[in-house]
């Protein structure tokens, strides 16, 4: 049973429950003085032309603090909760609760909200880990804490609420004082290979498309397609995304087919992919189109893809 589900001898939950109830119940309250959850002003991706026209309690709730979320929680302690092991429990993330408690802090500093007194010194004692550790693991009688990292390397997203992602070209983008290392391609997690030492054999053996793709992009597509050895077979225009190329290569181990991206990224580019194809397809519409389970004919008549 999961320690937070689990009783202790005594009938009370353990610590690590405890905690949980208490920081949900606190947010609860800092919601209802902030409106979080009944502010219906929903802003877009970027801000208004002229930001004060908008309140400054929805520029907080649906702007900033998406954008600290997506920052901290999901993109840095996104990463590290991925390389964590399974099994340990509930546990919290010292300063990557920093996207919660900052917005709750803006809140006091720049909206004027007025918490209760109790509420306002537990938001401080949070505050206070943020700025004090990284992960921590509570339970009876011991707390295991991890030290902060050392190194957290991002780059900004062409986002007006200073959102930003890890990336880094030529090393980690978390590392730890005792060596521990998390590595990162334009906000992908990627393994240590893909920036330290990236090969066209590495490449043609990766599994994961995304990571196969991070790999390609940093060698740069040119590069790769000389290492490998690949021959461009043929290229088509993109039926089902216009003012884009398919290009077929073959390779001594395999046929690669390059696409584009249907999709636009928040920076404003499209991600480029190798996509193994069977040995037997000799035309990018069809290689393309056994992608979807279509036949090429089938693939020509698309409108758009995604």
């Amino acid at each position: 049973m999961p320690p937070a589900q689990a009783l202790s001898l005594g009938g009370d939950p353990p610590v690590e429950a405890r905690l949980a109830s208490r920081v949900a119940s606190l947010r609860e309250r800092l919601d209802l003085r902030i409106g979080a959850w009944r502010d219906r002003y929903r802003l877009p991706d970027r801000p208004p032309p002229d930001p004060l026209a908008v309140p400054l309690r929805a520029l907080l709730n649906n702007g900033l603090g998406p954008a600290l979320r997506r920052s901290v929680r999901d993109s840095v302690a996104g990463a590290l909760r991925g390389e964590l092991t399974t099994g340990s429990g509930l546990y919290w993330g010292g300063q990557h609760e920093a996207h919660w408690v900052a917005l709750y802090d803006l809140h006091r500093r720049v909206d004027g909200v007025r918490f209760a007194p109790d509420d306002a010194r537990e938001l401080d004692l949070w505050a206070t880990l943020a700025r004090s550790c990284g992960w921590w693991w509570p339970r009876e009688g011991v707390c295991v804490i991890a030290e902060r990292p050392l190194v957290v390397r991002t780059e900004r997203v062409d986002d007006a609420y200073g959102l930003v992602r890890l990336h880094h070209e030529t090393g980690p983008v978390i590392a730890f004082p005792d060596s521990w290392t998390v590595h990162a391609w334009h906000g992908t997690r990627v393994p240590s290979w893909v920036i330290d030492a990236p090969s066209a054999d590495r490449i043609m053996a990766e599994r994961n498309v995304e990571v196969r793709r991070c790999a390609i992009e940093r060698v740069g597509w040119p590069a790769f397609v000389a290492e490998a050895g690949l021959e461009l077979l043929g290229r088509a225009g993109d039926p089902g995304n216009p003012g884009c190329e398919l290009r077929l290569y073959d390779g001594s181990a395999t046929r690669l087919l390059l696409v584009v991206n249907g999709s636009v990224e928040r920076d404003g580019t499209r991600r480029h992919y190798g996509l193994r194809v069977p040995a037997e397809l000799d035309h990018p519409l069809d290689a393309a189109g056994w992608t979807y389970g279509l036949t090429g004919a089938q693939y020509a008549r698309l409108r758009r893809r995604t």
